[in-house]
C-alpha cells in the first residue's frame, strides 16, 4: 500500500529498463486494486451503525502508518494486521469501536475493486510477458481479490509465503529465486514508493512507479527507473498498450 510524500527533490535515475523484458510483476493493492476506496467504504459502513462520520483525508494516512508500525513487528497474517489497525485507527478518530467488531475490515477485502484500467491492461501484459504479483497480504485474502481479476498469474508471492512485509526485501528475493535466469529481464510495477520502489532500487530491480496522486520525492530519495501517472501508461512504456 502506498505511502504519501510531500517534499520536493530527487536524485538521478539509477538504472534503465531492460532491453528484453520477459517478466513483469505488480504490487496489488494501490497498483491493481483501489484499496483506499475499499478501506474508506468499509470504515464508513461500520461507523454508520454508530452514527459516526469518517473523514477520508484523516483515515487513509493513519491506516497506512499504523499498518506499517504493526508490520514492523513479528509476522502475523494480514487479516490480523487489519483487525489491529481498525481498532487503533478508530480510537484515534474518537470512534468507540469494540474489538469484537474489528473483523469488518478484513471482511471487506473481497469487495475492494480494481481500478477501471486494471483488467484491460493486465490482459495486454499477458499477451507479451509472463506476469506476477508481489503483495503484502495473506493467501486467503488475495484469493478473494483475484476473483476481480480476469487474468491468471505465472507467479504469486505473498507476505504469508515469505513471512514478512515489504519493504523487507524477502518478496523480491523470492521472486528472483523463482524466475532464476530471467532476473535480468524482470521489471516491477508498483504505486508504493517506500514499500516497493525503494527495495527494488536496493535490489537493482528496474521499477516503474505508478504515481497516481502526484507524490513528490523527498530530498535524497532516489528516482525510480520510470514514473507514470496510470497503470495504462506503465503498459505503454513496456510496449503492452
Amino acid at each position: 500500500m502506498p505511502r504519501r510524500r510531500t517534499k520536493a527533490g530527487a536524485g538521478p535515475y539509477p538504472m534503465a529498463l531492460p532491453r528484453d523484458v520477459k517478466f513483469v510483476t505488480f504490487d496489488c493493492y494501490g497498483t491493481l486494486i483501489d484499496w483506499e476506496s475499499g478501506v474508506y467504504d468499509a470504515f464508513q459502513k461500520e461507523a454508520d451503525r454508530d452514527g459516526f462520520t469518517i473523514d477520508r483525508d484523516l483515515l487513509i494516512p493513519r491506516v497506512i502508518e499504523i499498518q506499517r508500525e504493526i508490520q514492523r513487528g513479528s509476522y502475523e497474517l494480514y487479516a490480523d494486521v487489519l483487525r489491529r489497525a481498525a481498532i487503533k485507527v478508530a480510537s484515534e478518530l474518537s470512534w468507540e469501536l469494540e474489538s469484537v467488531r474489528s473483523n469488518f475490515l478484513p471482511n471487506s477485502v473481497p469487495s475492494w475493486t480494481p481500478f477501471r484500467e486494471t483488467n484491460a491492461q493486465l490482459e495486454r501484459f499477458t499477451k507479451k510477458y509472463e506476469i506476477g504479483i508481489l503483495s503484502n497480504i495473506d493467501d486467503k485474502l488475495l484469493g478473494a481479490t483475484r476473483r476481480h481479476l480476469r487474468t491468471d498469474f505465472d507467479l504469486v508471492v505473498t507476505a504469508q509465503q515469505v513471512r514478512s512485509y515489504k519493504p523487507d526485501p524477502a518478496h523480491f528475493k523470492e521472486c528472483a529465486r523463482r524466475i532464476e535466469g530471467r532476473k535480468r529481464n524482470w521489471v516491477h510495477i508498483a504505486s508504493g514508493y517506500p514499500t516497493d520502489v525503494e527495495p527494488c532500487l536496493k535490489q537493482r530491480v528496474p521499477v516503474i512507479w505508478v504515481n497516481r496522486s502526484g507524490e513528490k520525492l523527498e530530498s535524497g530519495q532516489k528516482k525510480p527507473t520510470a514514473e507514470v501517472k496510470t497503470f495504462r501508461e506503465a503498459g505503454k512504456l513496456l510496449g503492452a498498450a
